[in-house]
């Protein structure tokens, strides 16, 4: 098994069990222990190697412990404090991550509730645990290019050297991208206005940096969706055509995970009805929720259907298992229609461009196909949410 897969195994079984875990130490038994061992390949039930409610001998208050300390060659080398699942990681809570940090050989500290990992080091002070972690995952929401950072901590590579020479770089990129993506989804006055300073002319009131907000708002998500669009196209291998143009028997694939590539285009076994004409907008749409979808599943079991009236995006080809559905072909109003709460009918949702997808139905998208995994058939009512004699 590869660590990627030790992390899709992890992750799938908090997706499974989450609801069912209601203390602090199910989380650990349920969670961060596997964790420990199955992704970072440590012995937990080796006293040499994790020990449970670990206490150091001197230098902190009585009592106290840490919840896992990780050995490596005899020496402690990581601290893990754990909280329930869903809990909010604040370092308020874990001063005792602190004081052993201090006392202690280990030059990295984690705090977890078994879902999120915030992972720190001393690299603003010797010995002196830092209040920013340089390292923040979710292993519901992996951000792959973080997969090999965290395989640093494994058993197998771990190299503490390696790790704390990464760790500043990491934490200001990570401090750099989270800002962007709060900023992308909520532009503050003062992002606003960088950009208002360098396209308006007049004086920046308070009144032109409201006016420009929702402008700022839809251009940075129509960058992010053309950004998104070009790498899928790219990996298609023509910047021009659509995946209907692909060969027939042809499967194109993009690199999702450090192990494999997956499929990108499915084979349409469907005959076409010659009324129905798939343009390249809804082809786009597509592949934006193929691409949001992909972090639940692998993306050839989310294909589509066109059909007169709209373009229904499914899993597994089912239509008791819609995603969404595209109306994109109207001359002044477009709209989507989601399915996450079991309505019959889906809601609809007012779009301009087929890149708000990302802004109003992205996490939408995921929570409906992550109920579909969940192992129910298909909601209430929804059998009928994608007509079989209107689809082609």
């Amino acid at each position: 098994m590869t660590f990627s897969d030790g992390l899709a195994g992890i992750a799938k079984k908090i997706r499974d069990m989450k609801s069912s875990v209601e203390t602090e130490e199910a989380t650990k038994n349920a969670f961060i222990m596997p964790f420990i061992s199955s992704v970072l390949g440590y012995d937990v039930f080796n006293p040499s190697e994790v020990v449970p409610e670990f206490t150091a001998d001197v230098g902190v208050k009585r009592g106290e412990k840490v919840d896992y300390a990780i050995f490596k060659d005899g020496q402690v080398q990581i601290l893990i404090e754990c909280k329930k699942i869903g809990d909010p990681l604040d370092l308020r809570y874990a001063s005792q991550l602190f004081r052993y940090f201090a006392v202690t050989s280990a030059r990295i500290a984690i705090l977890t509730n078994g879902q999120e990992y915030h992972v720190y080091t001393d690299g603003d002070l010797p010995n002196r645990m830092d209040e920013k972690p340089f390292l923040v995952f979710d292993l519901l929401d992996i951000d792959r290019t973080l997969v090999p950072e965290i395989q640093k901590l494994s058993k197998e590579s771990f190299d503490i050297e390696s790790v704390v020479s990464a760790a500043e770089e990491l934490k200001y990129i990570g401090g750099i991208r989270r800002v962007i993506a709060a900023e992308v989804k909520e532009p503050s006055d003062e992002w606003v206005r960088f950009f208002v300073t360098r396209l308006y002319e007049g004086r920046t009131t308070q009144r032109i940096i409201d006016q420009f907000r929702p402008l700022v708002t839809k251009a940075l998500n129509q960058y992010v969706g053309d950004q998104v669009n070009s790498r899928l196209k790219t990996a298609l291998g023509d910047d021009t055509s659509s995946p209907a143009s692909s060969p027939a028997g042809s499967t194109a694939t993009i690199v999702q995970s450090v192990d494999a590539p997956i499929p990108l285009v499915p084979e349409m076994a469907a005959v076409p009805d010659p009324e129905v004409i798939t343009t390249d907008e809804e082809l786009e749409g597509f592949n934006i929720v193929r691409a949001i979808g992909v972090s639940e599943v692998a993306p050839e079991r989310i294909v589509y259907r066109d059909s007169k009236s709209y373009f229904a995006i499914l899993l597994d080809d089912n239509n008791r298992k819609p995603i969404i559905r595209l109306n994109l072909n109207g001359k002044s109003v477009k709209f989507v229609t989601t399915f996450e709460n079991g309505k019959d009918a889906g809601i609809r949702r007012d779009i301009t461009s087929v890149v708000d997808i990302y802004t109003v139905a992205a996490d939408r998208i995921r929570q409906t196909i992550r109920q579909y995994e969940g192992g129910t058939a298909g909601f209430v009512g929804a059998t009928e949410t994608v007509a079989t004699e209107d689809v082609s």
